[in-house]
């Protein structure tokens, strides 16, 4: 009987957390989503708040931090207009999630729109029950675009 007992704990305990890790998951994956729809629409303010203040950036074309990147997006340099996401995979390491995203990017560069392929990195920390940007970094992948335009 008490094996049983402790069996069913276990069970409850396991359960409860891959519920949790499933709902950690949504959250990352719902928390990207915003971020590319307020990059989208260009709303700094909301970028801004999930931004940690050492968050860094890193592009084809440089890297940066907050500030700067904020300060891109206000005046129209970058313009995130459609992130096209084909696959989305979240890990967690403590307080930390890392989300990896295949996807095809159309931006306006400079007053040319462009569409490129890539595997963007995304790091989050979590820190006073709110997840936080660290990073997000812009690998160039070599595969075509997929996006029919």
């Amino acid at each position: 009987m008490k094996s049983i007992a402790l069996f069913l704990s276990f069970m409850l305990l396991t359960l409860n957390s891959a519920s949790a890790q499933t709902n950690s998951d949504e959250t990352i994956k719902q928390l990207s989503k915003d971020k590319w729809q307020w990059m989208a629409n260009k709303d700094a303010d909301k970028l801004a708040a999930l931004f940690d203040e050492k968050c860094e950036f890193v592009h084809m074309g440089g890297t940066w931090g907050k500030a700067r990147e904020v300060d891109i997006i206000k005046a129209g340099f970058i313009w995130y207009k459609q992130a096209e996401v084909y696959s989305t995979n979240v890990k967690f390491y403590g307080n930390t999630a890392i989300l990896l995203s295949d996807i095809d990017l159309v931006a306006q560069v400079g007053g040319n729109v462009v569409t490129n392929p890539f595997m963007v990195t995304e790091v989050y920390v979590l820190e006073n029950n709110a997840w936080k940007m660290a990073q997000l970094t812009f690998s160039h992948l070599s595969r075509p675009v997929k996006l029919k335009q």
